[in-house]
């Protein structure tokens, strides 16, 4: 008896203790799904519990829920209670998602379930639904790809579109993108669609509406196949229900749904090696080609503009221009890069071209050179070249140049052979009545005009020094009458296009950079912003003075890309003038 008494309060503390043992846990119906897809978490405990907190499903949109439940049994004398709070989750992204912890006070205690991770793929094909609503809306709304070409060559332009074909059984009230494809492996360009227009159509030889959501240009940079993801969007839709009216008519219930198209694989075809020109660079399309120049006659130290041109239809934001060739007697300027292309369904549209300004140092006659540049044509197959004629550039020379002649090859460019000057009086007849003078009849030394001349000098110099000084401390803006002629030289121009900022900036960046080449004699080609520092530094100028002048040059480029305003233009101005000024008189 007592054995048995013993065994009853053994099995009775047993009891107690594992009951004592509270659990609170996170179950989900499934750890990965796809975008489109929906998933069930409900958050279960073993023992009554209040203030239950959900987490925030930061992560998730919450398309049901919460669902209560308590179950409460007896099974062979042990009691067994279960309570839970249920939720439908549809994924807001893609990736390792996390739901958070819930909150449950039990006993006066808090509980906290661990965070579950749910992985998220893209939108799979066939979504399973949870409901009969969501399959009825499922059944009338199909979101298509429609792919122009899906064998393209390489760079060559492709239009993508997104259709949304919707039933007449069922209503959309409003929509949103959820996922949007990530074309990784093209270069690619949304189109603006300014209005959604609803169209009568078919879709699987059922009457539909559809609309295009959304056009994108791609121009594919790899071969071989290549995905092309889906978009996902999340629907308001209106589904006929199972509840009817007073009068027996059925009404419409308002779900969220998720619809996502298919993923799509095109096959993309390398470029053909076989006649492939020397000087491709990746052009694909239908272009032209050309070499243009503003003037073909002009005055030595005077400018020019030359323009190398490709306009037409293609991947013209994907391949650099041809280099023009100039005779080494032009001073070449960097040249401005400009793009007037715009983006159509059809792909790009437009022109691009390199501005040069071209300045001939001596007098003669300059030919630039025939310039070429090549294509693919995607639609005959083959590599097509075109050619830009040779021009040629006819210099007058300055004061004091002499007449020369440029010769020109296809091997040498820019050679110079000076014409040999003939005297017009070759020979000298000898005198045969000289005037002969006797040697000591009047002497010179010591005389009024030896001493004149001795002494004059003696007086000059110091008004001369003191002159140079006066001129030297008189700023540039204060007189350019007084100012070096050298730093008026490169100014004047620059001033004379103050109104027109991108102009003004091209010429003070061409005066920045003359006046250091020819003050301190620095070949063209070795002239840039270190090359300026260095050599700046080498003659001992101040860092205040070198650090405000690569500023300016700074401020040059940067117009190119940055309209700047008219203050910028004045100021910059009186900058250039004063640190140019103060480096004429160091150097």
């Amino acid at each position: 008896m007592r054995a048995k008494l013993v065994l009853f309060i053994f099995q009775f503390l047993f009891i107690s203790v594992a009951w004592s043992q509270v659990k609170f846990e996170a179950e989900v119906s499934r750890n990965s799904l796809g975008l489109n897809e929906r998933l069930r978490v409900d958050f279960v405990m073993n023992q009554e519990g209040d203030n239950f907190k959900p987490p925030a499903f930061k992560n998730f949109t919450v398309v049901g829920g919460p669902y209560q439940s308590i179950s409460n049994s007896y099974i062979n004398g042990k009691r067994s209670f279960k309570k839970s709070y249920g939720y439908y989750l549809e994924p807001n992204s893609r990736g390792k998602l996390e739901i958070g912890q819930a909150e449950v006070l039990i006993n006066g205690q808090t509980y906290k379930t661990s965070p579950v991770t749910i992985t998220v793929s893209a939108a799979v094909d066939q979504p399973n639904q949870e409901n009969t609503a969501n399959k009825r809306a499922s059944q009338g709304i199909h979101l298509v790809t429609r792919i122009s070409n899906e064998q393209p060559y390489l760079n060559e332009g492709i239009s993508v579109e997104y259709v949304l074909y919707i039933s007449p059984s069922v209503n959309i009230s409003n929509w949103r993108p959820i996922d949007n494809p990530k074309f990784a492996d093209f270069w690619s360009q949304n189109i603006d669609i300014k209005r959604l227009e609803v169209k009568e159509g078919t879709y699987l030889g059922e009457p539909y509406r559809y609309v295009t959501l959304r056009k994108t240009v791609l121009y594919p940079q790899k071969t071989g196949e290549l995905s092309i993801e889906p978009l996902t969007l999340s629907l308001s839709v209106d589904v006929l229900s199972d509840r009817r009216d007073f009068f027996g008519r059925r009404l419409y219930e308002t779900i969220d749904q998720r619809v996502s198209a298919k993923t799509r694989t095109i096959k993309v075809k390398p470029l053909p090696t076989e006649n492939r020109p020397a000087n491709f660079n990746g052009a694909v399309g239908d272009f032209k080609f050309n070499v243009l120049v503003n003037k073909k006659s002009l005055q030595v130290g005077e400018s020019l503009e030359a323009k190398v041109q490709v306009f037409g239809k293609g991947n013209l934001k994907l391949f650099q221009l041809p280099k023009l060739v100039t005779p080494s007697s032009l001073e070449v300027y960097e040249p401005e890069h400009i793009e007037e292309v715009r983006t159509t369904q059809n792909g790009m549209q437009g022109k691009i071209f390199d501005n040069y300004t071209l300045v001939p140092q001596t007098k003669g006659k300059y030919p630039i050179p025939a310039l070429s540049f090549s294509y693919f044509d995607p639609q005959q197959r083959t590599y097509k070249t075109l050619t830009a004629q040779e021009t040629l550039i006819e210099v007058e020379g300055g004061v004091g140049m002499t007449s020369q002649t440029s010769v020109t090859t296809n091997q040498n460019i820019g050679i110079q052979k000076n014409n040999i000057t003939q005297s017009r009086e070759p020979f000298r007849f000898l005198k045969l009545n000289p005037a002969f003078h006797e040697a000591n009849a009047n002497r010179f030394f010591r005389s009024l005009g030896y001493w004149l001349l001795f002494l004059t000098p003696l007086y000059i110099l110091p008004l001369l020094v003191f002159l140079k000084k006066k001129r030297a401390n008189s700023s540039l803006n204060a007189g350019e009458g007084n100012a070096s002629k050298l730093v008026r030289k490169y100014l004047n121009e620059a001033h004379q296009h103050k109104k027109r900022p991108d102009s003004f900036y091209v010429h003070l960046e061409r005066a920045l950079y003359g006046f250091i080449r020819t003050k301190l004699k620095i070949a063209n080609s070795d002239l840039n912003k270190e090359k300026v520092i260095q050599v700046l530094e080498q003659h001992k100028v101040e860092d205040k003075i070198i650090e405000q002048f690569i500023t300016l040059l700074k401020n040059c480029e940067m117009a190119r890309y940055t309209p700047l305003a008219q203050a910028n233009v004045d100021h910059d101005f009186e900058e250039a003038k004063r640190i140019v000024t103060h480096l004429d008189k160091k150097l």
